[in-house]
């Protein structure tokens, strides 16, 4: 069963996308901020993370070079509330896989997050 990490600190997003990934078969796993999502991506070892970008504490692309330091077959979706392009190059740059501005489709990103795994 093929496992997704829901990264965000709006308790929100992750019971909506922890819904969704469920309905569709797959294993998930939330964290409300960067130090969880990387003890339980060492734990679990998930095959995707949906992961905010602007979040307290340490931020998105930290996250981002951590999660690829413990294995770069880890896929990471970003996701962001803001436009700031620098920041979403950079996480391009660093290793994330695309991203989706918030409010986002939930359609959309099942859809990429299916098309991740078949690649």
């Amino acid at each position: 069963m093929k496992k997704i990490l829901i990264v965000d600190d709006q308790t929100g997003i992750r019971l909506l996308l922890n819904e969704v990934f469920k309905k569709e078969g797959f294993m998930t796993l939330m964290a409300a901020n960067g130090h969880e999502a990387l003890a339980k991506a060492k734990e679990t070892q998930p095959d995707v993370v949906l992961l905010d970008m602007k979040m307290p504490g340490m931020d998105g692309l930290e996250i981002l070079r951590n999660l690829k330091q413990l294995g770069s077959e880890i896929q990471v979706i970003m996701m962001t509330a803001y436009g700031e392009l620098d920041l979403i190059e950079e996480s391009i740059d660093s290793g994330a896989a695309s991203y989706f501005t918030k409010p986002f489709d939930v359609f959309e990103i099942r859809e990429a997050v299916k098309q991740l795994l078949r690649d």
